[in-house]
């Protein structure tokens, strides 16, 4: 599974975007079809608490998409609520086949 980060006006550090590639990749545990993976990164204005932003768009075999988007304190943790998201996601889908 290929996996773009994409972090808007800002740049990403390397412990990010592994830890992103890292929890990411285990989506692929829910689905053999994902080809790719979308991450995009970005801070709501204004800048309070709970201003970032991680939207996960997952590419499937079949012209499937799935996405999710998620608002938390840190990064990691929308990351992480994503990808919780997506993998609800994955499992009903799987279940419709």
């Amino acid at each position: 599974m290929d996996v773009r980060i994409q972090a808007i006006h800002f740049d990403a550090t390397a412990q990010l975007e592994s830890f992103i590639q890292k929890k990411v990749s285990k989506l692929s545990r829910f689905h053999d079809g994902i080809m790719e993976a979308e991450v995009t990164l970005k801070v709501v204005k204004p800048e309070t608490s709970m201003n970032k932003e991680a939207a996960l768009k997952l590419l499937l075999a079949g012209n499937e998409d799935l996405f999710s988007s998620k608002v938390a304190d840190t990064f990691e943790e929308a990351v992480d609520l994503a990808v919780e998201a997506l993998e609800r996601q994955l499992e009903k889908t799987k279940k419709k086949k």
